[in-house]
């Protein structure tokens, strides 16, 4: 299996895949294409996030208004309760993003 194939052919929604689900940790494919939060939307999860964009671009925004750029290879943790959305991805490619929750 390759995470940069067989990408979604519909993007009019983000795509969120879990590819491993165990008791303490969730590993995710998250496919978008020009998507960003609704303004008023913040995750603010009970687990801590360590995302990677493998493909494309995205930006993150943190709730004290601290932007965070992610290229491919770049990567951030994300801890549990902290307030984040993505501000805006690449409106003419997928990002696509690899995200392990533990």
């Amino acid at each position: 299996m390759n995470l940069l194939t067989d990408l979604p052919s519909n993007l009019s929604d983000e795509v969120f895949e879990d590819l491993l689900c165990a008791e303490h940790i969730r590993i995710e494919r998250i496919v978008s294409k020009g998507h960003s939060s609704p303004d008023d939307y913040w995750y603010n999860q009970d687990e801590n996030e360590w995302v990677v964009v493998l493909s494309g671009e995205g930006c993150i925004e943190y709730e004290d208004g601290k932007q965070v750029t992610l290229k491919p290879g770049d990567y951030i943790n994300i801890p549990a309760r902290t307030k984040h959305r993505v501000l805006r991805t690449l409106p003419d490619t997928e990002t696509v993003w690899l995200a392990i929750f533990y």
